[in-house]
């Protein structure tokens, strides 16, 4: 069971994308649609998928027909096959048409996240690593994209800069004469101005992993290393913290690099690059 969004988080930001949609009315079911019309239609599947975002599809309709009839078909987080009924609605004419847009525009977008979390988590099944997300995410539709990420089996990584203490390239250069050495002195810094935060450092060598484990980090990102490397840096972590890689990660590696044995693989492509899958809203005869 995937733990739910905030259902005011997801009202705002439906009554944000209605408001954008319909402007001043949906002229075209307005002139065409008498005002009593009743339809019932169905949102669905139109290719394999895994579904997030339903309830984004069940209050856009709630929005304009809050006496609308709304069966729910299948759960986020489930696979589904092409043809498969997502959710069933029943209501105004009007106001199916008018929330159709919107409706799919969430529950498309989300699925596609979902979707493309769950190949990654099929790849590396039979291996301990876990997939991670990272925080390159539509502008506004943060939470939305990580609870996808969540419906597809993966695991969030920080919300954002203020959850988790993550020590990168350009934090380092900014320290570059630091005593005794940049990441021993960022990590020390960070566990006395923050000592409850998860401390992570990104480092891009064997070298600099070591260093960040000896210094006492709660984790080491391991960016953009060949497979050799990677397994180096693994060696001089020895297991004193967790460890993590990232960085032009895609489908066809990820599986060996989830056996060189890091606990975690992290992938942007999962939210600023999975396609919104196909999914549509038919109304019945």
């Amino acid at each position: 069971m995937v733990e739910h969004l905030d259902p005011q988080l997801i009202r705002t930001a439906l009554i944000q994308a209605l408001e954008e949609d319909l402007g001043g009315g949906d002229v075209t079911s307005l002139a065409c649609i008498p005002t009593e019309a009743i339809s019932t239609a169905r949102i669905n599947a139109r290719e394999h998928l895994t579904v997030a975002g339903l309830a984004f599809a069940e209050g856009a309709f709630r929005e304009l027909a809050p006496n609308a009839v709304i069966r729910r078909c299948v759960e986020d987080g489930q696979s589904c096959e092409a043809g498969v009924t997502l959710l069933e609605i029943s209501g105004l004419s009007r106001a199916l048409l008018s929330a159709e847009r919107v409706a799919l525009n969430f529950v498309q977008r989300l699925s596609g996240v979902a979707t493309a979390t769950a190949r990654y988590v099929r790849l590396l099944e039979g291996t301990r690593t876990r997939i991670l997300d990272t925080r390159k995410t539509t502008p506004g539709w943060r939470p939305f994209e990580k609870y996808a990420v969540r419906c597809g089996g993966g695991v969030n990584h920080r919300m954002g800069l203020h959850d988790r203490i993550l020590i990168k390239d350009n934090h380092l250069a900014a320290l570059a004469h630091a005593a005794p050495d940049p990441v021993t002195a960022a990590v020390h810094r960070a566990r006395a101005q923050f000592p409850s935060l998860f401390v992570q450092v990104e480092a891009d060598s064997p070298e600099q992993a070591q260093r960040a484990a000896e210094a006492g980090a709660d984790g080491i990102l391991l960016d953009n290393m060949p497979l050799e490397v990677l397994r180096e840096s693994l060696r001089r972590i020895a297991g004193r913290c967790q460890t993590e890689a990232s960085g032009g990660i895609h489908e066809t590696t990820v599986r060996a690099v989830a056996e060189t044995g890091v606990d975690f693989i992290s992938v942007g492509a999962l939210t600023h690059s999975a396609r919104a899958v196909d999914i549509g809203l038919d109304f019945l005869q």
